[in-house]
């Protein structure tokens, strides 16, 4: 009897294991792509804006180049909106996939306590 227990047990902290191991690999997957989104939108927007300081650098005509300046600071915000609307899917992902992994230890331990 205590030795059916202690398997059983042993079963369960494996899983448990597991599912943790998953979980902060989930974790640490979301937080790369989460961080990987933001550098890319970040590198694209110091890209445009240095481009756009060299031209006003280089301008005579100021107020064509400060329109381009408002036309880039536009630019700007938009990449940064979408980059915001990616990480939120990214959650979102994030989110299934730890629902999903939660149900899947919840079946199999419920399974493992009905034998």
């Amino acid at each position: 009897m205590a030795a059916a227990f202690s398997d059983r047990f042993s079963d369960a902290t494996r899983q448990l294991a597991a599912a943790a191991t998953r979980a902060n690999r989930l974790a640490l997957e979301n937080a790369e792509s989460m961080f990987g989104v933001q550098l890319k939108a970040m590198e694209r927007n110091l890209t445009a804006t240095s481009g756009w300081l060299g031209e006003l650098a280089r301008s005579e005509d100021a107020a064509v180049t400060l329109s381009k300046g408002a036309q880039l600071w536009q630019d700007n915000l938009q990449r940064l909106g979408q980059a915001q609307q990616d990480m939120v899917g990214l959650g979102l992902q994030a989110s299934k996939a730890w629902s999903e992994l939660a149900q899947g230890y919840n079946e199999s331990t419920a399974d493992a306590n009905n034998h």
